[in-house]
C-alpha cells in the first residue's frame, strides 16, 4: 500500500489513544516556557561547534536558524542531526516555535484538506510490514473487497468535496498497474473514474495506485490526475525492515516517472516502525533531494495481526519533534498529518499545526477511523488558520515579493 491511511467522511476516532499524554490545557501546553540555557552543552556531541555555546540560548539558536532558512539556506545533514539531539518538552516546544516561524514565512496559514478512498482493498502481494492489507499478514478485520464501481468512487468523492476537503485521493492496493496482467482492464476504468469525479464535482482527484511505468504516469496526466501519492515509507536504510517484496529505489523510480510527467509527487512515510532519528533524517533529505510537493507523514498506529502490530506508539511531543525537523529540512513542502494523528497526538492535535504542518486528510483511513471534519475544522478556527489548498514549494514567498 502507498498509505496505511478509507473516507467515509464523518464519525469519531474510537482508536484514539490518549492514555500519557500531557494533560494541561492545551493553551497552556502552546505557550513556550523560558528558553533553557545549556550551559553544559550536554545536547551537542561537539561543544566546540555547539550552537548553544557560551550564553547562547536554545532559543535564540533555533530563531537564528529560522531565519537562516527563511532566508533561503537549507540545513544539512549534520545540522539536523543535531536537532534530534534536544530534549525534553521544553527544548522540542522551542524547536516548534521555530518550525512554526518557517511553515509560516514560507507557506502561509492555508492548511491543504485532502480526503482518500480505498478502491481496492486486501490481499495485498506486498509484505509491508506496517499495513493489514498484506496477503503476508492480514490484520484483524482488515476488509477485502475488488475494485468499486465508478458510482462508489464519485459518490464518496461528492461527501469529500461537500466536507471542504480540496483534493479526493484514489487508493488501491497491490504493487502497482506496472505489474498488472495485459488482460486488466483496471487501471482504464480509474482513469475513466478519474475523468467523471473532473466532470461531476469540483474536487481534485488524485492517485496512489503502486508503481507505473512512463507510458502509465503519462496516461494519468492526460486524465487529469495532478498529484499522486507514492511514499518512500522510510529511509533507504531501514526499509528492508519493513518491506522485502520490493526494493526502496523502485518506489523512487516511480516518483521519478511521475515527476518526469508533470505530476505533483505527493510521497512521505510513516514515523514511529522503531527507525532512528538518522533515518528520520535521511528520510527528509531523501525527499529534499526528489523535489516532491507534498509530504504525508503517518504516524504509527499498530495494526493487531501485522509484524508491527506490538510496535509501541510514538510520544506526543517525539512526533512534535520529528514534524518540526522535517519542516526545517523542507521549508516550502506541503508537509500533511496522515494516518494516525489522532490515536498519537489525541488533545495535541493542535500542536502539529504549530509545530510545522500545513496539509491534513480528513475524514477516515484506509483501514482506521479519522475524526469528523467538523472537528478538524473547528480545530484550524481555534489556531487561525483556514482550510483550502496550500501554495506549491516556492508559490507563496514569490506571491509576497
Amino acid at each position: 500500500m502507498n498509505m496505511h491511511l478509507d473516507l467515509f467522511v464523518g464519525g469519531n476516532s474510537p482508536d484514539a489513544d490518549r492514555s500519557g499524554t500531557d494533560v494541561r490545557p492545551l493553551a497552556a501546553i502552546m505557550m513556550v516556557q523560558t528558553p533553557l540555557r545549556q550551559s553544559d552543552n550536554s545536547l551537542y556531541p561537539d561543544a566546540a561547534n555547539s550552537p548553544a555555546s557560551g550564553s547562547t540560548s536554545v532559543r535564540d539558536w533555533l530563531n537564528s536558524l529560522a531565519q537562516r532558512i527563511i532566508a533561503g539556506d537549507r540545513i544539512n545533514r549534520e545540522e539536523a542531526l543535531k536537532l534530534t539531539l534536544l530534549e525534553g518538552q521544553d527544548n522540542i516546544l522551542l524547536l516548534c516555535e521555530a518550525a512554526d516561524q518557517v511553515r509560516q514565512a514560507c507557506c502561509g496559514n492555508t492548511v491543504d484538506l485532502c480526503s482518500i478512498v480505498n478502491i481496492k482493498s486486501g490481499s495485498c502481494s506486498e509484505n509491508c510490514g506496517f499495513c493489514a492489507q498484506s496477503a503476508h499478514h492480514p490484520g484483524k478485520d482488515s476488509p477485502i473487497y475488488g475494485l468499486k464501481s465508478p458510482e462508489e468512487i464519485l459518490a464518496q468523492a461528492k461527501a469529500a468535496d461537500a466536507a471542504g476537503a480540496k483534493r479526493f485521493c484514489l487508493v488501491s492496493q497491490g504493487r502497482g498497474p506496472k505489474y498488472q496482467s495485459p488482460k486488466s482492464t483496471e487501471f482504464e476504468q480509474i482513469l475513466q473514474t478519474v475523468q467523471r469525479i473532473i466532470s461531476e464535482t469540483g474536487i481534485k482527484p488524485c492517485c496512489a495506485l503502486g508503481e507505473v511505468t512512463p507510458e502509465q504516469a503519462q496516461a494519468l496526466k492526460e486524465a487529469g490526475v495532478t498529484r499522486y501519492n507514492h511514499n518512500l515509507e522510510a529511509s533507504e536504510n531501514f526499509f528492508p525492515e519493513i518491506v522485502t517484496t520490493h526494493r526502496w529505489r523502485d518506489r523512487v523510480e516511480t516518483i521519478k516517472h511521475l515527476k518526469a510527467a508533470g505530476i505533483q509527487a505527493c510521497t512521505g512515510g510513516i514515523l514511529g516502525m522503531g527507525e532512528t532519528w538518522e533515518d528520520r533524517v535521511d528520510l527528509a533529505l531523501a525527499l529534499r533531494e526528489l523535489e516532491v510537493e507534498s509530504v504525508p507523514l503517518n504516524l504509527l498506529n499498530p495494526r493487531q495481526g501485522t509484524p508491527l502490530g506490538e510496535q509501541t506508539k510514538l510520544d506526543p511531543y517525539e512526533a512534535l519533534k520529528a514534524i518540526a525537523i522535517f519542516r526545517l529540512i523542507l521549508p516550502e513542502q506541503i508537509i500533511r498529518y496522515a494516518g494516525g494523528r489522532e490515536a498519537v497526538m489525541g488533545e495535541l492535535q493542535a500542536l502539529g499545526l504549530k509545530a510545522g504542518i500545513n496539509a491534513m486528510l480528513i475524514g477516515h483511513y484506509l483501514t482506521t477511523l479519522g475524526q469528523s471534519p467538523e472537528q478538524d475544522h473547528a480545530m484550524l478556527e481555534s489556531l487561525g488558520l483556514t482550510g483550502g489548498e496550500a501554495p506549491l514549494p516556492g508559490e507563496h514567498q514569490s506571491q509576497q515579493v
